[in-house]
């Protein structure tokens, strides 16, 4: 898998508000978006289900100020990670959500 399609991904399905996540690829992106926007940090070895687990204790707590960030609390609340799939592209596209310079930008 391409990082950058991951990416893409979810930075479409925010702009449009519509749609789910389909991966654990999308989930690590949208995490480091969340954590960037809540302030918070995340290891960056966490394993699918504890990186779910932690987003969800963040979820309630948090108001989204646009479209956009409503709809990346929403994948993420729906999403169930397979806790079987993680790799090094997630630990990479962790990182890309928590360093984004260009949020909801399709191409950058």
């Amino acid at each position: 898998m391409h990082v950058e399609l991951a990416r893409q991904s979810v930075v479409i399905k925010c702009n449009l508000e519509a749609s789910i996540m389909t991966g654990n690829y999308e989930m690590y992106y949208a995490a480091g978006l969340l954590a960037q926007l809540t302030n918070r940090e995340i290891a960056a070895d966490i394993r699918p289900e504890a990186l779910h687990d932690l987003v969800h204790g963040w979820l309630d707590s948090f108001t989204p100020a646009n479209g956009h960030e409503k709809h990346l609390v929403h994948m993420l609340k729906y999403y169930h990670p397979d806790p079987d799939r993680y790799d090094d592209q997630m630990k990479q596209l962790l990182q890309m959500g928590l360093h984004e310079q260009h949020m909801w930008e399709r191409f950058v």
